[in-house]
């Protein structure tokens, strides 16, 4: 199979590349290696999957028209995977333009660019953040969707435009919610990696309200399981949570790290903030009925291996 799988250098990109690889899948990754962070943590995430035949990398912008043709002209693609996003909650607040630009403009570019070269299979990647304040656990069936910042927003216009797509011209789409994915490669602005940083550096962890928000933590391992099982079924339209199905008290998260660390976290506490949610929680029933999703990994397991991984990094 062959797949052009967008923001291929990411956190997520990079694992699922080598996952599809190890399973004898062609991937052309798009990335654009936008400087949120380094771009040479990008490039290091690469190193593995550009040792394989079967992994050719194309740099740019999913915004550029011209160099999605240039993409689509290279090779017939079986199925697009899109994860190329301008991802975190608090960065939209600060710049909700150039969200709104890639994860909506852009995602309309590569859904059209699809449609004239007739690939049919395109699997959205999203966020529990099109959700905000819903009834928990949050469900695929939930119709009043309440997304608290920019970034929700524009992801759930996303979902929309997917919908449209499917509805005008047939396009089979999957579209995979996500819930705060952590493990090895994590973007360094999320919060395992950032607390980690911060309480070995002896710098305090900045927690907005009480430190009794909960989120739920979803181990990378499982997130692309979920996703290869997507890759070999064909959904007409689905919307699919893939979470962990359990929620973690922020507090306990910092004592979990603390513990493993060895190390006391200082902590300062600042007023809530009004773009988060207090509580996300998966309903992962759907998956499971589909196609047999169940999360192996433990919040404790899964910050045993990011751990590994930081040290090594």
């Amino acid at each position: 199979m062959r797949i052009l799988l967008t923001g291929g250098a990411g956190f997520i990109g990079s694992l699922l590349a080598e996952r599809m690889l190890a399973s004898r899948y062609e991937v052309w990754a798009v990335d654009n290696f936008d400087p949120y962070y380094d771009p040479k943590i990008k490039r290091r995430n690469l190193k593995k999957a550009s040792a394989s035949q079967n992994f050719h990398l194309l740099e740019g912008d999913i915004r550029d028209r011209r160099f999605l043709e240039r993409v689509f002209k290279k090779a017939e693609f079986d199925q697009v995977i899109h994860l190329a996003a301008k991802a975190g909650v608090r960065s939209s607040l600060k710049d909700p333009i150039s969200y709104a630009d890639v994860n909506i403009n852009g995602t309309i570019n590569l859904l059209e660019a699809c449609r004239q070269h007739q690939v049919r299979d395109f699997i959205f990647a999203s966020s529990s953040s099109v959700y905000g304040d819903c009834k928990i656990p949050y469900r695929e069936t939930e119709k009043q969707l309440n997304p608290l910042s920019p970034y929700g927003v524009t992801k759930l216009g996303g979902e929309q435009i997917c919908s449209i797509y499917h509805r005008l011209y047939g396009m089979n789409m999957a579209v995979l919610r996500f819930f705060t994915v952590y493990g090895p490669r994590q973007r360094p602005d999320m919060a395992i990696h950032k607390f980690t940083k911060l309480i070995q550096s002896g710098k305090p962890i900045q927690i907005y309200g009480r430190g009794d928000s909960r989120r739920d933590y979803t181990y990378i391992d499982d997130i692309i399981s979920g996703i290869m099982a997507v890759t070999k079924k064909r959904f007409s339209y689905e919307i699919i949570n893939l979470g962990n199905s359990r929620k973690v008290k922020l507090l306990d998260l910092i004592r979990i790290l603390e513990s493993k660390l060895q190390k006391k976290a200082k902590l300062r506490f600042l007023p809530q903030e009004k773009a988060e949610p207090k509580v996300t929680w998966a309903s992962i029933s759907k998956a499971s009925r589909l196609f047999g999703f169940k999360p192996a990994t433990s919040i404790e397991e899964g910050i045993d291996h990011f751990l590994r991984w930081y040290k090594n990094a």
